[in-house]
């Protein structure tokens, strides 16, 4: 006689299938409150082109998330780090079909612009796909462009901008074909010089150059620090292992966040802000980016 059947106990199987369900919400619970809790977090970089100390703070992927309302605590915690620039490496917002407005963007550049400080914001795959899908977005680029000219940002399409005398911000456009799921295209010998033309030697040069897959072009463009996004971390991350799963459906790709280097050049992956499609962080908690950028003493 099986007694815990006698008793009206579950089985073996009822007592995993309970655990499995308490486990799931207990994941998708950590994972809502992951997406509505950001961390701020800071590395230091040293180079003897730089004159200066200096205090950057990189965005990236917001995905028009909130954290507060207008995204207040976004902002103060911005505020708080006194940045001497602050550069955003795209996609602030959602564009796919039946989603894509600029609110959320608005309120963001708006409190940025009351900081007082540069903005310099560069494109990422989602504001090539209003610029490039016309037919479906309409002229909703052209208000995204206004809107950035209207609070005084560098726009930077395949563009350079200066801060100060010692730091040139290149914002790199990123053909779309390096962005096809699964099998993107490698970054060919070349690419990034006929877009930007070449790297300033005497400055500390920055990058902002949305996709984190291709750090041996443009450390070999020449760009002291690289800024990139995209990959939201990998989704889920996991001792060891890292992000599972890039937007691009790669998976356990090296390059989802942290700090990377080559040959002497410095690539540093934003987990990002928010999300889309797949609204789920695990041990992946949104990212403010602050780059201390110190001169060699």
């Amino acid at each position: 006689m099986n007694i815990w059947k006698e008793l009206g106990c579950p089985g073996w199987s009822g007592w995993l299938g309970a655990a499995g369900v308490l486990l799931a919400g207990a994941g998708l619970a950590r994972s809502q409150y992951e997406r509505r809790h950001f961390s701020v977090e800071e590395t230091r970089l040293v180079s003897p082109k730089l004159r200066q100390e200096r205090t950057l703070v990189f965005l990236s992927d917001l995905h028009d998330n909130t954290f507060g309302e207008g995204n207040r605590e976004l902002l103060g915690a911005i505020r708080r780090v006194e940045p001497d620039a602050v550069l955003i490496g795209g996609d602030t917002m959602v564009v796919k079909p039946g989603k894509a407005d600029l609110q959320v963007t608005k309120e963001l550049i708006g409190g940025l612009a009351r900081l007082g400080c540069p903005i310099y914001y560069a494109n990422g795959n989602h504001e090539q796909r209003m610029r490039k899908e016309r037919s479906t977005y309409g002229a909703l680029y052209r208000q995204f462009q206004k809107l950035l000219q209207d609070f005084g940002v560098h726009h930077l399409e395949d563009q350079t901008a200066y801060l100060g005398e010692d730091i040139a911000v290149s914002g790199l456009e990123i053909d779309r074909r390096f962005y096809r799921d699964f099998f993107p295209d490698q970054m060919e010998p070349g690419y990034i010089r006929r877009r930007l033309g070449k790297a300033d030697p005497e400055r500390f040069q920055v990058l902002l150059a949305h996709s984190p897959l291709f750090l041996d072009a443009y450390a070999g463009w020449g760009a002291d620090l690289s800024l990139a996004g995209h990959f939201h971390g990998g989704t889920i991350r996991l001792p060891f292992l890292g992000g599972v799963m890039t937007p691009q459906y790669q998976f356990f790709l090296p390059y989802c966040a942290g700090t990377f280097t080559k040959d002497g050049k410095t690539m540093i992956v934003s987990r990002g802000l928010g999300t889309h499609s797949i609204n789920i962080r695990f041990c992946n908690k949104p990212q403010v980016v602050v780059l201390r950028l110190l001169p060699e003493t």
